[in-house]
């Protein structure tokens, strides 16, 4: 089993498809790292021999910032523009779209439900007399 950075690599896949279950290794850095360590893209996640994975491990450590340090750079960028009183950084605090996205309609990943008020406001059903 190949454990990289805290993280169970499937063992089924093939290697370059394999890292990118690491948070902050995409398909292209997978690839970039595979060929400065001359390992096939082929080869199975359980196919690895134990240098390999110890090669994978070291490179992935030593040159790329990858899982909790990632994300908590990620977090601290955020909160220094929530700090600052950005533009971005106010539309992070209120959970709306942050890169210009309309929200008129549309937007509902990131608001959420609809809430149930605002359909129609003093909509009311006509009775008859």
């Amino acid at each position: 089993m190949a454990r990289i950075e805290g993280v169970n690599l499937p063992r089924e896949k093939r290697i370059e498809y394999g890292l990118t279950y690491l948070f902050g290794v995409g398909l292209k850095r997978s690839r970039d790292i595979l060929n400065k360590l001359h390992i096939n893209f082929d080869t199975r996640v359980k196919d690895l021999t134990d240098q390999d994975v110890a090669a994978l491990q070291k490179e992935v450590t030593s040159n790329y910032m990858v899982e909790g340090d990632l994300r908590k750079e990620i977090k601290a960028d955020i909160k220094r523009l929530q700090d600052i009183g950005s533009y971005r950084g106010t539309r992070h605090k209120r959970s709306l779209p942050v890169r210009g996205q309309r929200t008129k309609t549309n937007a509902r990943t990131r608001k959420g439900p609809r809430k149930a008020g605002s359909i129609v406001a003093l909509k009311r059903k006509v009775t008859k007399k």
